[in-house]
């Protein structure tokens, strides 16, 4: 619910909170895991206000919060976010009331001293996460790649019945900065009779969200459509990457394996979804497609399920870095336009009884808006690298090589509310580690 915390005329001591088009103004004050670079100190939860981070575990230490806001302070003082995810919403919101409250112009700023600038920061995953499952809700993206892999039946008739995913890797899940290198994999070159081993020579990045639940389910507890959204503490930057001929090889009968396993990288801020309050929009179906199930429909959902993120996808390559050149945008698009909303994918997550458990990470999708400009990865964005794009480098890309960058970015900005951001999310191919002459791996 809208409160307090949201008004956009409010501003922070904290000058740089207060910059046009930041991504941390008073009204955002997301989550993370951090720690001074370069220091063998504790990692501890911090949340971030302009250019700085407000270390809460010197806001416990220092007893400048009470009651229920400095529990939560207490729990963020742990190398992880899990304790204080598993709080629930009614922490959840006592600390970020306490922070707004003390951060706001007027305030006695006793939390100045609790600052840590940003750019000495280095960043740890947000939460120990359990188990991870990525989702597949953009019905263009499922349009435009189920057109590449199966021409004569693009969208498998499930697709508009249930939110379709597979559970992936949680042990290769980055933050970001970190590097990935280029996965080895079985694919089958065209024409031949048998696969190969080799490097992959598509690799891909996949835009999405990455939704982190906080309070659980028990065993055999589904968790209602109505009350999903409670179960969810807040989202993040995701970056699915994928090795599409291995993906093409493997794929079928039970969908995607060594060709999403090796690297999923995130962002190290979480937005929490009390943030978000302010971008909600009504969730909507095409009248002529079918229409949900009872147990995945709702009034609720119909009349605040979706939520306006713009999304943005860029990539600097390594000759641009030489030339000193930026990251080139090569796609944006908004997460209305995914088919099925965050409290469908965590209710059906759990309508057979499955457990969910606080740190667990869900992965939206590659979000893809209705046009091609709007797309979420080069395999649409080339169509199957039939169509390489020409960068302002003078290069093209059909699909990354070593030494690119692909940089992530996304927002939310409406008239009568204050811009929101967050932050970042980057990584950077290195080279496939070499192959033994006798290709064992």
């Amino acid at each position: 619910m809208m409160n307090e915390t949201h008004d956009p005329v409010l501003t922070s001591w904290l000058d740089s909170a207060n910059e046009p088009g930041g991504d941390f103004p008073i009204q955002n004050l997301p989550f993370a895991i951090f720690r001074c670079a370069g220091r063998e100190e504790a990692w501890r939860a911090g949340v971030a206000i302009g250019d700085a981070i407000v270390d809460l575990a010197q806001v416990h230490a220092r007893g400048l919060f009470s009651a229920e806001a400095d529990e939560a302070a207490a729990a963020c003082s742990a190398t992880t976010l899990n304790t204080f995810m598993a709080m629930g919403p009614r922490h959840w919101h006592a600390l970020r009331l306490a922070l707004s409250r003390a951060l706001r112009h007027g305030g006695d700023e006793s939390l100045r001293s609790c600052l840590i600038p940003q750019d000495e920061a280095e960043y740890a995953l947000p939460a120990h996460i359990g188990d991870y499952t990525d989702f597949y809700a953009s019905i263009h993206h499922a349009t435009r790649v189920g057109r590449l892999f199966r021409p004569d039946q693009p969208l498998l008739p499930n697709y508009k019945w249930l939110p379709i995913a597979y559970h992936g890797r949680a042990s290769s899940i980055l933050v970001s900065g970190r590097s990935i290198q280029r996965p080895l994999g079985q694919r089958m070159p065209p024409g031949s009779e048998q696969p190969v081993l080799s490097p992959t020579a598509r690799l891909d990045y996949e835009l999405e969200l990455g939704i982190f639940i906080g309070t659980g389910n028990a065993l055999g507890q589904p968790i209602s459509l109505d009350k999903a959204q409670a179960h969810v503490f807040g989202l993040c930057l995701l970056n699915d990457w994928s090795a599409r001929e291995i993906q093409g090889w493997e794929y079928q009968p039970l969908g995607p394996f060594l060709a999403k396993n090796f690297a999923t990288s995130i962002s190290p801020w979480i937005v929490t979804m009390e943030a978000l309050e302010p971008y909600r929009l009504p969730w909507t179906r095409d009248p002529a497609d079918p229409q949900p199930l009872a147990y995945l429909d709702s009034q609720t959902n119909r009349a605040q399920g979706s939520l306006d993120i713009q999304l943005e996808a860029a990539l600097q390559t390594a000759a641009m870095r030489q030339q000193g050149r930026g990251p080139q945008r090569l796609s944006s698009s908004s997460f209305r336009h995914s088919y099925w909303s965050i409290a469908q994918m965590v209710t059906h997550h759990t309508v057979n009884g499955c457990n969910l458990q606080a740190g667990d990470l869900l992965g939206s999708g590659t979000q893809s808006g209705p046009e091609l400009s709007e797309a979420g990865c080069l395999l649409e964005l080339t169509e199957g690298g039939r169509k390489p794009l020409l960068l302002h480098s003078g290069e093209q890309r059909g699909f990354l090589e070593d030494g690119d960058t692909v940089v992530f970015k996304a927002w939310c900005e409406r008239p009568g509310a204050a811009r929101i951001g967050f932050g970042s999310l980057s990584g950077t191919v290195l080279p496939a580690r070499a192959m033994p002459a006798d290709q064992s791996v």
